[in-house]
């Protein structure tokens, strides 16, 4: 009880960070008494006991409302219980509230949510990253525990990088996507947001495991920990153009290849290579991307549920002003997009061409993790920007997933770590990926660098 009510405190302190759209005081204060309760009585405890999780706003949960920051879901309310929280519960979790994202999940600032930008928690006059800004916020400002986000180009990794906490985007299909709202099915996956790799583990495990109601998830079983024999000397794989690239800040590349030289020193192999794809990857993600939204919020209509505009008079002016003041400029410019990319004389030329390059993309990343144990790579290529600086500018907003891509287009599990910050005290993330469904290997190799390097 006294735990919960210091995070509830907590919340309360940092409320100007616009990290929480909804805290569930009350019933996190009971849930709490119940678990006091539970010790009282002797009763068996589920291994996340007492631990105060956010969820992001577009993960469902029975009874509460979820918007996924917009308003075109205004006053909607979830009649089920998404998986991956429900698997928490079941092991004494306690939901503390859902916190702020970009609009639908799309953005990398955390300045497209209907409800106000999320300010850094290290320095708030910074974005906090997007589009977990608000969970990635909550955990670095330890508002509580842990938090839930959603990735689907870097939407976890980019704003941990930013916030100076750990990241994992899971396997594709490793955690079950069922009660989370979509943006792009084939890049969506929901991971944790913890201050240490071995919290993210156990949630990891917690939530991962067949799931009848996803159809697209790997069917190999929960995730076992205990089971991971990394070797002790590894190989890394780095991407010279990630190096040499003339988008990252100075000050990102001398704390990377310092690190490179710190893991050559104590025995660890760094293998170059080069991968032309680099320029490829942000234009196929943003096409295949926007494709699937545009076919996923077609659903939001105002005739169902959500925002229904007072000024309809007839069913297509229904659809037309209900979507026109209820989705953000971000969304519709996406929704559009996708809409462009699918249509029929364009198809071809856009949407399977981009197909055609994910393979692509996805079989060389595989040959990479051949011949070495993890791809390592800057997260992102600068610390937070400023509120503002580049929302102006959608290119140079879609370029901040530079870096984080990869891993969604192939499926890879990734992580990011903060294991260093620039001249301004500001953090900055260093990215591991490995091989589909060894997040045991890429847990192992994070905590070795932590480790080593905190």
């Amino acid at each position: 009880m006294q735990l919960v009510q210091s995070y509830l405190d907590k919340i309360e302190t940092h409320i100007e960070l616009n990290a929480f759209l909804e805290v569930w005081k009350d019933e996190a204060l009971e849930k709490a008494s119940e678990l006091d309760q539970k010790i009282t009585n002797g009763e068996s405890l589920g291994k996340l006991f007492g631990v105060v999780v956010a969820i992001k706003d577009n993960l469902a949960y029975e009874g509460h409302k979820v918007s996924n920051s917009s308003k075109i879901l205004e006053g909607f309310e979830s009649l089920y219980t998404a998986t991956a929280v429900q698997r928490l519960l079941d092991q004494d979790a306690i939901i503390i509230g859902r916190t702020n994202c970009d609009e639908f999940a799309m953005g990398a600032s955390n300045e497209n949510s209907a409800f106000g930008s999320v300010k850094n928690a290290v320095n708030p006059d910074l974005v906090p990253g997007g589009s977990s800004g608000g969970s990635a916020v909550a955990v670095a400002a330890n508002m509580c525990h842990v938090a839930l986000g959603s990735d689907t180009g870097g939407s976890i990794r980019q704003p941990a990088a930013f916030n100076g906490i750990v990241g994992l985007k899971p396997t594709y299909g490793r955690i079950s996507r069922w009660g989370l709202l979509a943006y792009a099915s084939s890049f969506d996956q929901i991971g944790p947001m913890t201050h240490s790799v071995e919290d993210a583990a156990l949630l990891t495990q917690i939530m991962s495991g067949a799931d009848g109601q996803d159809a697209s998830m790997n069917q190999i079983g929960p995730l076992e920990i205990e089971k991971s024999s990394i070797k002790e000397k590894l190989t890394f794989s780095v991407m010279r153009e990630a190096i040499d690239n003339p988008s990252l800040d100075p000050e990102v590349v001398s704390n990377f290849k310092a690190l490179l030289s710190k893991l050559e020193s104590q025995g660890h192999t760094i293998r170059y290579f080069d991968f032309p794809l680099l320029d490829s990857m942000v234009p196929t993600y943003y096409v295949l991307t926007t494709a699937e939204a545009s076919s996923n919020l077609s659903r939001y209509s105002g005739m169902m549920y959500g925002y229904r505009s007072e000024n309809a008079t007839d069913l297509e002016s229904t659809y037309t002003l209900s979507r026109t003041e209820g989705f953000g400029t971000e969304v519709k410019r996406r929704i559009m997009l996708g809409t462009f990319v699918l249509s029929s004389d364009q198809y071809d030329a856009y949407y399977e061409k981009a197909q055609k390059v994910r393979r692509v993309i996805q079989n060389e990343t595989r040959k990479i993790l051949e011949n070495s144990d993890a791809i390592l790579i800057p997260t992102t290529s600068t610390a937070a920007f400023k509120l503002g600086e580049k929302s102006k500018d959608p290119i140079a907003m879609y370029l901040a997933d530079l870096f984080t891509v990869q891993a969604n287009l192939a499926g890879n599990p990734a992580i990011s770590l903060p294991l260093y910050k620039n001249l301004e005290g500001l953090p900055l993330g260093v990215q591991l990926l490995t091989k589909e469904n060894t997040e045991n290997d890429l847990f192992s190799i994070s905590q070795k660098l932590m480790d080593f390097y905190v």
